[in-house]
């Protein structure tokens, strides 16, 4: 299933809940914002739109299932891409804030953070002058105390409650740690080939960057669940977007990228758009001789209950 032949998947997570709007002009943040970049993004080559909600007034992260709503279905309406629901959230969440619109939805597929760890961008606070929204400062330096809740239980409680939806996950795997945890939930039979693996390189509070550990999350996810049961993708945080997902790409994996994860499109050059930042990437993979794939390749490849199954 995952080979350096297949096809490659690329995601595009729009918005996300870690980046505020003082750090780029060009984040999404209004319903509308979201929904227009989400369909440029899927109209330059994403198969998958990796969505969160923020309030249209001041960009603050909102598990609103009202915001939502104001963006997703508008965007099923008009391109055919998987709609992919965060159950991360944010670290200011509740589990049942962060599932509340997953819950209603019971999309195609869902994020699913697989550990608790520290997940920061704490520094990142110094190195900002000014501030759009009085909430920004403390919520960037407030996650030097924040710890991004995943528990086994909260985990299985995902698991087993969005079974009975048929919605299928986006294994976002921070660290080795998370690996071996997505395999407890295999061995114990919650967990089902063919699975997708957000490798997620570059997180402080979670593996760094090196391209050799890279190499350690690859080569331990085979040895974990056999090549043939998973599918791989790799998300570069911030800087090192770029070159980590072409070196997934290469080692035999799909990609992520999108403003949720960096908000530049190279050094010192913010992206305009997360639909700039796709065109880039799938220009280099058609450079490097691979195929990208469709919306239809992606249901075919995950194994997913297709759009009409779902209630966005």
């Amino acid at each position: 299933m995952s080979h350096p032949n297949s096809k490659v998947i690329i995601t595009c997570a729009v918005t996300g809940s870690a980046h505020v709007p003082s750090m780029s002009d060009y984040l999404p943040l209004t319903p509308d914002d979201i929904r227009t970049q989400a369909l440029e993004a899927a109209e330059a080559g994403a198969a998958i739109l990796h969505l969160h909600a923020r309030h249209p007034e001041d960009g603050r992260p909102t598990p609103a299932p009202e915001v939502f709503r104001q963006f997703v279905p508008a965007i099923a309406a008009q391109t055919d891409a998987v709609i992919n629901i965060s159950t991360g959230g944010s670290t200011r969440m509740t589990l049942d804030e962060r599932l509340a619109y997953a819950r209603l939805a019971k999309p195609e597929m869902c994020s699913l953070n697989m550990g608790s760890m520290n997940f920061s961008l704490h520094p990142v606070a110094a190195k900002i002058t000014s501030w759009r929204f009085d909430w920004e400062k403390e919520y960037i330096e407030g996650m030097e105390d924040m710890i991004f809740r995943n528990t086994f239980l909260d985990i299985k409680r995902i698991l087993t409650e969005f079974h009975e939806y048929g919605t299928r996950f986006e294994f976002e795997c921070y660290d080795v740690g998370h690996l071996y945890n997505l395999a407890y939930f295999v061995d114990a039979g919650l967990v089902k080939p063919p699975f997708f693996i957000q490798a997620v390189i570059g997180i402080l509070g979670g593996i760094g960057p090196d391209p050799e550990n890279l190499g350690v999350m690859r080569a331990t996810a085979d040895r974990l669940f056999g090549r043939e049961n998973y599918h791989f993708s790799v998300l570069g945080a911030g800087r090192h977007q770029m070159s980590l997902v072409t070196m997934g790409a290469i080692l035999g994996g799909n990609v992520r990228v999108g403003l949720e994860d960096s908000v530049y499109l190279a050094k010192g050059v913010k992206a305009k758009s997360n639909a700039e930042q796709v065109r880039k990437i799938r220009q280099i993979l058609e450079a490097l001789s691979f195929e990208i794939a469709t919306p239809s390749d992606a249901r075919a490849m995950l194994g997913l209950k297709g759009r009409d199954k779902v209630s966005l």
